[in-house]
């Protein structure tokens, strides 16, 4: 288990070192003799990490949306993108309710980020959506002890759901054929995947402690041909 441990956090460390122009602040870290530590096993503190750097990686993407969407941080405040950022992460007082966005969370933020009708903060209302439906594919919780349990199944849908929303990204647009919300960038000579590269960290992650867990509990994924998923997000069961 300790081995398993070891493999995951190394490969974790080898896809946080991708090229990106926004480098994390702070890395993951835990002191395994530090007192709320006593109460875990590997297999907690590995979900702790995967949950902790997937926030991370939505935080990125955050200020990057701002960046190339600045009209859409502006419904919401006057600072810049990354103080937005750290107000939205850092601040638990707000519990991801914002009368900004109609107080919507997991998939019914999601999709109101592509509603024509909405005339709200997107980017606010994409991340916090992708942030709350985390937290619900991780059985509610943001922090895993010996007596959690987390469901392998919620991770895999968890993930497809981040590729979905990879591909309403750069599908979805509105009635005047321009998209909802700029991301990637592939024109003039100039390439930027760095949102899709994040969005695979996320999604290697997940895949990665889904199966791990799969494994360890004994409990079948149902797999989903690509295909079939469509345009909808997956449930969690």
């Amino acid at each position: 288990m300790i081995r398993n441990l070891i493999i995951f956090l190394s490969i974790f460390f080898l896809i946080g070192c991708g090229g990106s122009t926004l480098d994390r602040k702070d890395s993951t870290q835990y002191d395994k003799g530090s007192f709320n530590q006593l109460g875990k096993l590997d297999f907690d503190r590995m979900a702790d990490y995967e949950i902790r750097e997937n926030f991370e990686s939505l935080k990125l993407l955050m200020i990057k949306l701002y960046k190339r969407n600045p009209i859409q941080l502006k419904k919401t405040t006057s600072d810049n993108a990354e103080q937005a950022a750290n107000y939205f992460f850092s601040n638990p007082s707000h519990k991801w309710n914002f009368e900004a966005i109609e107080n919507k969370q997991g998939f019914e933020a999601i999709y109101q980020s592509f509603d024509e009708n909405f005339k709200g903060d997107r980017v606010l209302s994409l991340i916090t959506g992708l942030y709350t439906m985390t937290i619900e594919a991780h059985g509610g919780k943001t922090e895993f002890f010996i007596t959690d349990s987390i469901e392998p199944q919620n991770l895999y849908n968890l993930a497809r759901n981040y590729e979905i929303v990879v591909w309403m990204l750069s599908t979805k647009k509105n009635s005047e054929d321009k998209l909802y919300l700029l991301s990637n960038e592939m024109s003039n000579g100039v390439s930027n995947l760095s949102f899709e590269r994040e969005f695979g960290k996320m999604i290697g992650r997940t895949d990665y402690f889904a199966y791990t867990l799969s494994e360890k509990t004994e409990r079948v994924i149902t797999r989903f041909i690509q295909g079939a998923v469509g345009t909808v997000l997956i449930p969690f069961i």
